[in-house]
């Protein structure tokens, strides 16, 4: 059968899109219902545009494809594919690829950026198509129904550590924490974030996000560490960002906030933790592996310069 490539339909497309997004790569967490919000959601400069691929009516692949408006760099685009693994050797892969590459460059992209898994026929895929490897990251598991967390530990004097929901009347500051945490974050494409009011609509509003599991150290009203927790509303949970700024780092306080958030986690019913981290972040990996995380995937970085 002839493989179609289209673009993403809300809310027709969500639930067969999740499938195989969670059958490609099942340490992210993914529903249908976070489809369709960033799609309604995308920042008008990201050019967001997520493809399916179908085969005899049925979705066998699919793609985030867009502009990285966040990047003081112009030009950065990127496309990450995801094929059902039972659907694989179709050409479904190869007609999404060729679909974002022209959407972006019409964008005005100058540079396409796609994760691959670190397995020789994700990476042999990814050359034929001219794409480099870069930096490496991993994504790790903990399992939070068998395993044994480290013990909570009371925090030093001046430190609260509270659930993000603290701050529902006002979160420019954790706004603004984040935005310093992620621009320290090692990475091929730097990010800045400086539109608190997307930032409000696409991450504080989105529906993985829990304010009540993200876990906050304060320090005289501030907010100076964070975990920010994800879930899928089922059983498993997720860590999107854990950061420190700069003047408080070193005493242990985005531990003692994951830790915090990983028990009210596991007392709400999550079974599983999964988390990302760059392969040069040794912290931040240390940091895990104290907790009990145990590496189950890695993906290389690659990228293609078009034209």
């Amino acid at each position: 059968m002839t493989v179609i490539v289209r673009a993403f339909r809300a809310p027709g497309d969500a639930e067969a899109v999740a499938r195989v997004r969670r059958a490609a790569l099942p340490f992210m967490l993914v529903t249908p219902e976070a489809l369709v919000f960033e799609g309604e959601h995308a920042h008008p400069n990201s050019r967001y545009r997520p493809l399916v691929a179908e085969e005899g009516g049925e979705v066998i692949a699919t793609a985030r494809v867009g502009l990285a408006h966040d990047s003081p760099e112009p030009g950065v685009g990127y496309a990450n594919v995801y094929v059902h693994p039972e659907r694989r050797g179709r050409g479904a892969g190869t007609a999404v690829v060729r679909a974002a590459e022209e959407y972006l460059a019409g964008a005005g992209a100058t540079e396409v950026y796609t994760w691959v898994l670190d397995e020789p026929g994700h990476r042999a895929f990814a050359e034929r198509h001219g794409y480099r490897a870069g930096r490496t990251a991993h994504f790790l598991r903990l399992d939070l129904a068998g395993g044994t967390l480290p013990p909570l530990r009371t925090p030093p004097d001046g430190v609260r550590i509270v659930p993000a929901s603290d701050f529902a009347g006002d979160p420019r500051p954790l706004f603004e924490l984040d935005a310093a945490t992620t621009a320290d974050e090692p990475g091929d494409v730097a990010t800045e974030l400086t539109d608190y009011a997307h930032w409000l609509d696409e991450t504080w509003g989105h529906p993985l996000f829990s304010r009540e599991l993200t876990s906050v150290a304060v320090v005289d009203g501030r907010p100076v560490a964070f975990s920010a927790a994800r879930t899928d509303g089922s059983t498993r949970y997720g860590t999107a960002m854990t950061g420190t700024a700069r003047e408080y780092r070193g005493r242990g306080l985005a531990k003692l906030a994951k830790n915090d958030s990983l028990h009210r986690a596991r007392d709400a019913g999550f079974t599983e933790a999964f988390t990302g981290n760059d392969a040069g972040n040794a912290p931040m990996l240390a940091v895990n592996e104290w907790f009990g995380y145990e590496i189950c995937a890695t993906e290389v970085r690659h990228v293609r310069t078009l034209g």
